[in-house]
């Protein structure tokens, strides 16, 4: 007996806790520390500006000599660049910062939405998702930039240059800060208006990206059902609400900061006046006036910074709150599996479905088994819960009951185990819009040769001129429903899986193909247990086992011969059309 191994290996950040925003700052530790340094040595070194200028004018209105100019000239320039440089490393290591977390925060969404349960999924809005993707993630990334960025441009820079006011006269430094609490007080107190409008404003932005998202996707069923005047006036009004609502989201934010300069700079007049009357009275020189109004300007332009940042945490706090959900650790070991892939046993007991949020069993007490080297035929009426069986034996919805694979309950595989156990083809192919070999193997390096002759495509492909690199198109426009069915049923059969379930495979293709196929399945899958569900019965003659479902719920076991002796319904059903396809020239 052969057994075969199969081993994945997936990284996932190491990160913990990515739901705490402190633990962003704490994963780049190093980054951070580089921020810490270059940001306090320019922040330090940035007053130096102001006092050389002030002592290169007094040695210039002091007359003194060139050689004396020349240096403290010199000093000033090197000083400027040492500062400029100190400035560039601070903000290449803040922007460093901010993508490693953007893409921190991206990967652990995205990691988020691939562990979802099917029914979580259901209830996800596909404009939401893609809004706090992409969006908020980077509003909240660049609020994070702007705090790492603000608090030494801002805050350690407005502490350094009020020291240094202090050092030149502590009086005039305190009477002229008395505006500044004022424009700090006004910038709090608007902080929740802001964070209103930007939560409406984010709301309607992932309507917005939603309906466009529709939009794109069913062009083409709106334009054949005359719904694009219809849908073009929806959406303009949902753009004109998306425009108002922005407007009042940036308007206060964007339109407060010139409000903020002018309150902070009111105190500019009692540094005019007191500081005029200490050059006059020979207390200060010319060169210290100029010094210290250089510092009060820039420190005032700092407090409106300090305002708007504020207001840009309250931005960034709308898009935190948005996406912290999705921010979640998932811990995936690397995977071994251990099977015999000749023997395969499956045993369905008792098995009731409902989905999330339905009220009655679609399907109820079904039990039946198989093995490797069967085909198990599904059919029924419509509605009576074909597809439903399908779904719920992958197992990515909870079920009622008993399903075992290999005698271990299906529950109890990962959702990596049960990908490489069971196969499923769903009755809406699923076509990327990539080439045909893309679409099968799903950017596997594997060879398709055998699975197209299986599924009779390899003549259609022959006749194309690109092959398998020939592109399908959006949703497999560029093929017709039949090859499209069949690229979906080889992506299915490719990897040859212990359990394939095949929904309704055959209902774009015509009898004489679907017969083909079924005998390469009976020959070529010999290992493989199939599950094959249907509403047309003519090849049924050649499966091995038959479940019946009713719309009643009840169900029906047997083979085909029995069910033709037996079953009123099956009969009716397979008469109806085995006489279409003998009006229809089939076979």
């Amino acid at each position: 007996m052969r057994e075969e191994y199969v081993m994945v290996n997936l990284k996932v950040n190491p990160m913990k806790e990515p739901d705490k925003i402190i633990n962003y700052w704490k994963k780049e530790k190093i980054i951070v520390s580089l921020i810490i340094i270059f940001g306090l040595a320019y922040d330090i070194s940035i007053v130096l500006g102001p006092i050389y200028q002030g002592k290169l004018i007094d040695a210039i209105v002091n007359g003194n000599s060139m050689n004396s100019i020349v240096i403290v000239a010199a000093s000033f320039v090197i000083i400027i660049a040492s500062i400029q440089i100190f400035r560039y490393f601070k903000r290449f290591y803040i922007r460093r910062f901010a993508n490693t977390t953007s893409a921190t925060m991206r990967f652990m969404i995205y990691n988020n939405i691939l562990h979802k349960s099917a029914a979580e999924l259901d209830e996800e809005n596909t404009g939401n998702l893609m809004t706090r993707v992409i969006s908020d993630v980077q509003l909240c990334v660049e609020g994070m930039r702007k705090f790492s960025t603000e608090i030494f441009d801002t805050g350690v820079m407005m502490i350094t240059y009020v020291v240094s006011m202090i050092m030149y006269d502590f009086k005039i430094t305190l009477l002229s800060m008395i505006f500044i609490p004022a424009a700090m007080l006004l910038a709090d107190k608007l902080k929740v208006v802001i964070y209103k409008y930007s939560t409406q404003y984010r709301s309607k932005i992932s309507k917005v990206t939603d309906i466009t998202y529709n939009t794109i996707e069913n062009a083409i069923l709106y334009r054949i059902n005359g719904m694009e005047s219809k849908n073009r006036i929806i959406y303009n009004e949902e753009l004109e609400d998306l425009y108002n609502k922005a407007i009042k989201a940036n308007l206060i934010e964007n339109s407060m900061r010139p409000v903020y300069n002018v309150i902070a700079m009111f105190g500019v007049i009692i540094v005019i006046y007191f500081g005029g009357k200490n050059v006059i009275s020979g207390v200060w020189t010319v060169g210290n006036f100029t010094t210290y109004i250089l510092m009060f300007s820039a420190m005032s332009r700092k407090t409106s910074s300090a305002a708007k940042l504020f207001n840009s945490i309250q931005k960034s706090q709308v898009s935190w709150k948005r996406i912290k959900p999705y921010l979640a650790e998932y811990s995936i070991k690397d995977k071994t599996m251990d099977f015999d892939v000749h023997n395969t046993n499956f045993d369905v007991n008792n098995l009731s479905f409902i989905y999330p949020l339905g009220k009655n069993n679609i399907i109820d007490n079904i039990t039946f088994s198989g093995k490797n080297g069967e085909i198990i035929g599904v059919t029924g009426p419509i509605v009576s819960g074909k597809s439903t069986l399908g779904i719920s034996l992958l197992g990515i919805y909870p079920y009622i009951g008993s399903i075992k694979i290999d005698n271990k309950e299906l529950n109890d595989y990962s959702d990596y185990e049960r990908s490489q156990i069971i196969s499923y083809l769903g009755h809406k192919p699923q076509l990327l819009s990539d080439s045909i070999y893309n679409n099968i193997t799903l950017g596997n390096q594997k060879d398709i040769s055998q699975v197209l002759k299986d599924v009779c495509f390899d003549i259609d492909l022959n006749e194309m001129p690109n092959r398998e690199n020939t592109l399908v198109g959006n949703g497999g426009v560029r093929l017709s429903g039949g090859q499209q069915s069949r690229i979906a049923l080889a992506r299915a059969l490719l990897n040859k899986n212990k359990i394939i379930i095949l929904d309704d495979p055959f209902s774009a293709v015509d009898m004489q193909t679907e017969e083909k196929i079924i005998d390469n399945l009976r020959k070529n899958y010999s290992e493989s247990l199939i599950i094959l569900i249907s509403h047309r019965l003519t090849i049924f003659r050649k499966i091995n086992h038959i479940i019946l479902l009713h719309n009643d719920k009840t169900v029906e076991y047997g083979k085909h011969n029995e069910f033709m002796e037996n079953s009123k319904l099956y009969q009716t059903i397979y008469n109806l059309q085995c006489a279409v396809g003998d009006e229809n020239g089939e076979e």
